[in-house]
């Protein structure tokens, strides 16, 4: 049945070419997937936060979703990112962000922050609570595209 199913994208691969029509390999091959959440998978990161990867794979290579939890108090190291546009969804809690030379800004939930390529940008959480976002990379995030930039 595989080989079919690869037969038959190959096919409409060639003919959506053949047509004009501009598409990748990628989303040709690319399978539908529920990944569930899992906790369990979180770690700490040098940039002063919590990090679960929820969606970060070489398959789907235009866009990451990790959660990210600061604790109270804390606020991340200043870092940017040399190649993806970051956007952070806040889910809960509180905190100031600073990005680029904005003024720091009050975020809460259901706030979203837009970070450009190569801009700098931190976290600091205000509240009581944990402060969750979730940070989505596009392309999605590699290691090697996060600078730190705190002394």
């Amino acid at each position: 049945m595989l080989g079919r199913v690869c037969c038959c994208r190959s096919v409409v691969f060639k003919f959506l070419r053949s047509q004009g029509i501009t598409v990748r390999l990628i989303d040709v091959f690319m399978e539908p997937i529920v990944i569930a959440e899992d906790l369990d998978r979180e770690f700490f990161t040098e940039e002063q936060c919590y990090i679960t990867e929820l969606s970060n794979s070489p398959n789907d290579p235009d866009v990451s979703i990790a959660r990210a939890r600061v604790k109270p108090g804390v606020t991340t190291r200043l870092h940017r990112l040399l190649t993806s546009t970051e956007r952070y969804c806040i889910l809960s809690g509180e905190g100031e962000v600073e990005v680029g030379n904005l003024p720091r800004q009050v975020v809460c939930p259901g706030d979203t922050v837009l970070i450009p390529p190569m801009c700098p940008q931190r976290i600091t959480n205000t509240g009581a609570h944990d402060l969750i976002f979730l940070a989505i990379c596009s392309p999605r995030f590699a290691p090697e595209d996060y600078e730190d930039m705190d002394d």
